[in-house]
């Protein structure tokens, strides 16, 4: 790699999920329908959440700050990627390309923070759930996530510095956006630096959330083992199942992608990591919210009641004005 030329990057040019031009039709159809979807129902959580009186707890706040998370997550990635796929041209200038890394590091980092934010109310409501509203508030939840807004920018800031300190020797970027590892592959010199950040600190900010999320579940676990009533067992399972399901979808894939030596890296399947967590996790998320949790699903028919209601009223006025003409 250090034998290549030196030349300066002024932009990149994104090769996308496939090179077979017969391929790019199907991949921007199913590729579009999947993003809709992803922000249509995401949005719809965080309508009803913050629409809805009996849901302005915590927990929901929490759920809502996820679904935003997950509609920014697919925005910064998807809709440049079908232009792309349907475009001659997919190149992206050095500067914006290095922007959407800092946003896309952040952002990812961040969904593991509201996670393990997720797990510590739900550690206490099944733990502790006499003293629940006195130790877990929407106050709490707000600068919990402020907190961790600052320092998942820091540590994508520093990500994207240090990736702008490198030479590159090739623009070629082998991915359909600009992520980390297939920036440091155009290195013309092994990025060390770059690479022992990852595996520490890197480790420290993405991974630690992880961590905090088993402990959670251990102590969890533990009381769910000394639980007598079997209500009770249902009702703290049925609680921490769709949050363990949404756990497992997002850090198997971050582990996939980024926790593994840059010997083993595989870019066909490393491409098909990453459609299925900026694409598939933000669509599939709150379908399984919503779809596993009876409140929301209430929720959901209260908000449409309301508006047919609404629209019944309407129509039944309008008709009385006219029947009062008529006559």
């Amino acid at each position: 790699m250090a034998t290549r030329n030196r030349t300066r990057v002024t932009e990149f040019v994104l090769l996308g999920l496939s090179s077979w031009p017969e391929m790019q039709p199907v991949i921007f159809g199913i590729v579009l329908a999947m993003y809709l979807v992803a922000v249509t129902a995401n949005a719809l959580l965080v309508i009803v959440a913050h629409a809805d009186s009996k849901l302005q707890t915590p927990m929901y706040f929490l759920l809502s700050q996820l679904s935003f998370i997950d509609i920014f997550l697919t925005t910064i990635t998807v809709p440049q990627m079908l232009v792309h796929t349907l475009s001659m041209n997919r190149t992206i200038s050095y500067n914006r390309c290095i922007i959407q890394l800092f946003f896309f590091m952040a952002v990812g980092s961040m969904e593991g923070h509201l996670l393990a934010t997720m797990a510590y109310d739900r550690y206490v409501a099944i733990c502790d759930p006499l003293r629940y509203s006195a130790i877990v508030s929407k106050r709490l939840c707000l600068q919990i996530t402020l907190t961790s807004w600052v320092v998942v920018s820091l540590n994508s800031l520093l990500y994207s510095v240090l990736v702008s300190c490198l030479t590159f020797c090739d623009n070629l970027v082998a991915h359909f956006f600009c992520d980390i590892t297939p920036l440091l592959q155009l290195s013309c010199t092994r990025p060390v630096v770059n690479e022992i950040l990852i595996f520490t600190e890197g480790v420290a900010v993405v991974v630690s959330p992880f961590f905090f999320i088993l402990a959670s579940y251990a102590r969890i676990g533990i009381a769910i083992a000394h639980m007598h009533s079997v209500a009770a067992l249902r009702k703290a399972l049925s609680t921490c199942s769709s949050h363990i399901l949404v756990v497992l979808l997002l850090y198997g894939s971050v582990i996939r992608m980024y926790l593994r030596p840059s010997s083993n890296y595989n870019l066909d399947q490393d491409r098909q990591v990453a459609v299925f967590y900026t694409v598939v996790i933000p669509m599939v998320n709150p379908l399984i919210y919503s779809l596993r949790n009876q409140e929301v699903k209430g929720a959901l028919r209260r908000l449409f009641g309301k508006d047919c209601i609404a629209r019944n009223f309407q129509c039944g006025l309008q008709a009385n004005k006219e029947w009062q003409h008529i006559s």
